[in-house]
This record gives structure tokens, sequence and C-alpha cells, in this order.
């Protein structure tokens, strides 16, 4: 016979102490935290349970913003517009758009944040690492980008970050580490994934976490669009514009042989 106890510890947390009249997260009541932190500081806070620093809060607030949207052009965005013009209500379509992110859309982040801790741990060169990569022709996440020639949001990140090691708020190893892997990838620049993958290094975030707070920030941009999408009256935007069909590749019209069994 499963007790009382059992069944108040099924789902036993560290995070959320919820009861009548009572709402504490990690031991602090929501209505002090209500007004007095902000929302990056509450992401930190049921992440890492404690309240971050004024620098590092900054930093992790760089990082939401940098990543929320990327327009059409990213497969998740298109998708949960896609989905808002099937009619499908708004907690649909983000789901739709998020169920895109996985390891080629939306991973890259986490992919370089656990190579920068790999190189950390393993005392590995940068630079021995990038001939690695390039004897085997394999992509290096958090580096290059398929359609901005230099990404507009790694400097930002970048000089944040710099800025955040003269204040002492991390310590700067893991940037030096991915400035020296973009200086033997050269001319390949530094991406959003590799900024972001930085800045979550130095600030000392589980690797699944950097793909987890990618998909948060997404999601601000497929809630978005997905809301412009269901204001248009064109109902069920496929992919391709109707004038536009894809390439037929399979075989030229035959007809049917009416003596085959």
């Amino acid at each position: 016979m499963t007790s009382t106890t059992d069944a108040a510890d099924w789902w036993a947390t560290g995070i959320s102490d919820i009861a009548p009249g009572r709402i504490r997260f990690h031991g602090y009541a929501i209505e002090d935290l209500i007004g007095a932190v902000s929302f990056p500081q509450m992401i930190w806070l049921m992440l890492r349970g404690d309240l971050p620093s004024p620098g590092q809060a900054r930093l992790l607030e760089r990082t939401l913003v940098a990543a929320v949207d990327h327009g059409p052009q990213a497969p998740s965005i298109a998708a949960a517009r896609m989905a808002a013009s099937c009619g499908l209500p708004l907690n649909n379509a983000i789901a739709t758009g998020v169920n895109l992110l996985g390891d080629i859309h939306g991973g890259a982040g986490q992919q370089c944040l656990e190579l920068l801790y790999d190189l950390h741990r393993a005392g590995q060169h940068p630079a021995d690492l990038v001939a690695s990569y390039k004897a085997r022709r394999a992509y290096l996440p958090g580096f290059g980008h398929r359609f901005h020639p230099k990404d507009p949001r790694r400097d930002p990140l970048i000089a944040a970050a710099h800025q955040a090691v003269a204040e002492g708020t991390i310590p700067g190893h893991h940037l030096q580490t991915a400035l020296a892997l973009e200086a033997a990838l050269a001319p390949v620049p530094m991406n959003v994934d590799g900024a972001t993958a930085t800045i979550y290094a130095e600030l000392g975030f589980d690797p699944p976490l950097a793909r987890g707070l990618f998909i948060l920030s997404r999601s601000v941009g497929l809630l978005a669009h997905a809301h412009e999408q269901s204001k248009d009256p064109t109902r069920i935007k496929g992919p391709l514009p109707k004038s536009i069909t894809p390439t037929y590749t399979g075989p030229p019209p035959r007809d049917l042989d009416t003596n085959t069994p």
C-alpha cells in the first residue's frame, strides 16, 4: 500500500514549494520576487538554485536577447508560421517550432559548450583541435553561418564577455579558448551559438541548458511569428508558394499494365 509519505515523495523537488497560500522557489516567496528580480534573474534562480550577481544576470540577459529570432529563414520559425496558418492555436504553433530544434537546427550551442568544457579538461590546444576538424572536414559547432558572412550577434556578446572579465564577473578562461578557436579557423568567424556558448561556459551552465536556454529565447520569436501569421487570412500556407511545385525526380509518366496480376 502506498503511504502518504510515498505519495508526497513521488514528485519530490528542490525547486518549488507549493501549498495553499504558499508559493516559494528555492526558498524565496513569489510575493517577494515579483517586482524585485528581473526575468533573467528568475531564470537563473530556477535553474541554478540561487540568485545571480548583477553581472551574471546581465550576461544571461544578453544571450537570451541575441537568440530570440532569425525570421522565416529559420525552419523552426517557418514551421510555427505554417502551423498557425493551419488554424492551430499559439501553444501548438510554438510547440511545432520548438520540436524542430534538435542537434542540427538548435543544438550547436550545446555542442560548442561541450567542446569548450572538453578542451578545458583535456588541456588540448585549440589550434590542434581545429586541425583535427579540418583534417576530417568536420563542422566545428559555433563557427560560421549559412546566412551571415559575419554574424552580427557575435561582437556585442563577446564585448560583453570581455567587460565581464574586466569587472571580475567571469574568469575569462573559456573566452580565451573560444577566441583561440576562432583565430585558428580564420577567416571563418564565431557565430551566435559560439558566442552564447562562451558565455554559458564562463557562467558554468550544464551543456544541455545551452540548448534549453536557446529554446526558451527562440520561443519568443516563435510566439511573435505565430501570432502575426494568425492574423493573415491566408490558409494552409505550405513551404512553397502555390505557383511553385517541387522538382519531381521519379520515373517519367507511364501506363498501368492491365495484364499485371
